[in-house]
């Protein structure tokens, strides 16, 4: 296939949101990216792939063949049309969108949650995910005016996480606040100007359901929203640093939720009497 391909042309309209939301089709690019793809059943559509990115990767054929998934030959330029790398890989999946919808999660499992409040960094955002999945967390809600959960670097930098916990994509961050604490969940806010360091928190506050609440990259979060969380905490910084940037800042408060929970469910295994 060339770049004039009928198909190729096709998937390229996808590099557009507009037609990523219309179409709810995105693009998944590099080897990662299509792998954790093809183990989401009926996420792929199909596959374009040079020929030396299909020699490297013969597990992904087999895989993509396994489920069904037509496979491309493309030359060079056609793939690289559909990536928005400086050096693509030669390997792009055409995937159906995986995000859900919050009264779609099942809340009985769900202890730990990361709320990007109308971030824009799609960088961010991708990391964000990719820091969530390592963490545990049981889903990531992108709300307010957050950027598109299927921009390409967002896809990018979420490494293969984007297809391994639920992605939620919701238009308010007041009503995603409301439905986080109407299912029993903790609504802490990580902000600089926090009046409660993240030292400070107590084992059992943090053992408790949580939901962690990010704020825009520039500003951070907005008074009114910050007022809607339990509690506004801050990530204690020991050196000379101004601060912290948003994925760095998540990890670390989704990190320390994760211990705590992890540390009481040992906790309560030791002590549960047996039968």
């Amino acid at each position: 296939m060339t770049v004039r391909s009928v198909r190729v042309k096709a998937a390229r309209r996808l590099t557009r949101r507009a037609e990523r939301m219309s179409g709810g089709l995105f693009l998944a690019e590099g080897p990662q990216a299509v792998r954790e793809a093809l183990g989401v059943e009926g996420c792929v559509v199909e596959v374009f792939a040079t020929e030396e990115a299909g020699d490297r990767h013969g597990d992904l054929l087999r895989s993509a063949a396994a489920v069904g998934v037509d496979w491309h030959l493309a030359d060079e330029a056609a793939v690289a049309s559909l990536a928005d790398t400086r050096s693509p890989q030669g390997l792009v999946a055409v995937c159906h969108v995986v995000d859900v919808r919050l009264d779609g999660l099942d809340w009985s499992r769900v202890a730990l949650v990361a709320v990007c409040a109308n971030v824009r960094d799609p960088g961010n955002a991708g990391t964000v995910v990719r820091c969530a999945d390592a963490a545990g967390a049981d889903a990531v809600v992108l709300a307010g005016n957050s950027v598109d959960a299927y921009n390409g670097k967002a896809v990018r930098a979420s490494a293969g996480s984007l297809f391994h916990l639920p992605v939620v994509v919701e238009p308010s961050v007041e009503e995603t606040l409301a439905s986080l604490k109407g299912h029993g969940l903790v609504v802490l806010a990580a902000d600089g100007a926090g009046t409660t360091s993240l030292d400070d928190l107590p084992a059992e506050l943090l053992c408790s359901r949580t939901a962690w609440l990010f704020g825009n990259e520039a500003w951070g979060l907005p008074a009114d929203i910050a007022a809607a969380a339990d509690q506004v905490v801050r990530v204690p910084i020991y050196g000379r640093a101004e601060s912290l940037n948003l994925a760095t800042a998540a990890a670390i408060c989704l990190y320390r939720s994760a211990r705590e929970q992890r540390r009481r469910a040992r906790d309560e295994a030791v002590t549960r009497p047996e039968g």
